[in-house]
């Protein structure tokens, strides 16, 4: 057990709303002990650091909960009136009317990212705790994940009211505990997908992606295979399917076919794929093949296809309009 300042700025932690859970704390605790002992300057750093991340978990508690009601010039506002707003609110509009708490709450979640890479850059690379530190920057880059994919939800004409007020309350759920029970039974697919891509970079060869797919397919679980069978008939599943595969842009992919066809090349590796394109691909690092076991890189890589998807809707241009993992997630939420 770790003693003095460091055990009981842990403590604190945990009695505050906006905290670490259980798992988490004895994690840190743990890793906290093993540099104090190894390395006491990088310990003070990640206290400090934790400590950072109390305060602001503490100054976050201090406003209104999401699911609290309040009485503000006649009008009940609790968390019922939230989820009926959300389902009404268009992306844009929806900044100004979401309540500082939530706002403040993915910061938090930002910060407690900060604070666990932290640790994980002061251990050994190959030290055992490094993966169950990795493991809790996973989730977090989940959950941010599924908030964009909720909020995309709302507006998808697909989904009924009724399905709509439940992803919102969701989605409220999730603003008001830093997780969602719904989301978090996918982080193991999620989690899955990326190791099996991690373990089989793109060979990129006739662009087919047909290897690829193969080889990412062996190594997931049910629920993927389900998607796959059900939605790979889907262009734009296919589509983002590729560019999660390449790592390109889907007009980078298209640009590349079209100079095989010309030419009648055969097959290109990655080398030549910079060439081709004439500079560094749109997603360049994000595409997780130089994130060195960054788990931060799923939602960097997701966020960078995110947007391109966003700018294709908006201005009506083939090719995805949403991301693989938006399209994996909304697809069981509707199977629910």
């Amino acid at each position: 057990m770790i003693s003095g300042p460091i055990e009981e700025d842990i403590k604190d932690l945990v009695a505050s709303q906006m905290s670490l859970d259980e798992d988490e704390r004895a994690l840190v605790q743990e890793t906290l002990q093993l540099l104090q002992n190894e390395h006491p300057e990088d310990a003070e750093l990640a206290r400090r650091r934790f400590q950072d991340l109390e305060l602001l978990g503490k100054a976050i508690s201090r406003f209104p909960s999401v699911m609290e009601s309040q009485l503000i010039r006649g009008v009940e506002r609790n968390g019922k009136t939230l989820v009926a707003s959300l389902s009404q609110f268009s992306r844009s509009s929806r900044i100004l009317h979401t309540p500082s708490r939530v706002v403040a709450s993915r910061s938090y979640l930002v910060a407690k990212s900060h604070a666990f890479s932290l640790l994980c850059i002061l251990l050994e690379h190959n030290h055992p705790l490094n993966g169950s530190l990795k493991s809790v920057v996973f989730k977090i880059s989940c959950a941010l994940m599924a908030e964009d994919v909720y909020l995309a939800c709302l507006e998808n004409p697909i989904f009924t009211i009724e399905k709509k007020v439940r992803i919102a309350s969701d989605l409220v759920h999730l603003w008001e505990h830093g997780i969602d029970p719904r989301s978090v039974q996918h982080v193991p697919s999620l989690q899955a997908l990326w190791t099996a891509r991690d373990a089989s970079p793109p060979t990129f060869g006739t662009l087919d992606g047909s290897s690829e797919l193969v080889r990412l397919s062996m190594d997931l679980d049910d629920e993927w295979q389900d998607f796959l069978l059900h939605n790979l008939q889907n262009e734009e599943t296919k589509a983002a399917l590729e560019e999660f595969l390449f790592g390109l842009s889907f007009e980078e992919i298209q640009q590349l076919r079209n100079r095989l066809a010309k030419y009648g090349i055969c097959a290109i590796d990655y080398p030549e794929v910079r060439s081709y394109l004439g500079g560094e691909p749109a997603y360049g690092d994000y595409a997780g093949l130089s994130h060195h076991g960054d788990p931060r890189a799923i939602y960097d890589f997701y966020a960078e296809r995110r947007d391109a998807a966003q700018y294709r809707r908006r201005s009506k241009a083939p090719g995805p309009h949403r991301t693989l993992e938006e399209l994996y997630l909304m697809y069981r939420m509707f199977q629910e």
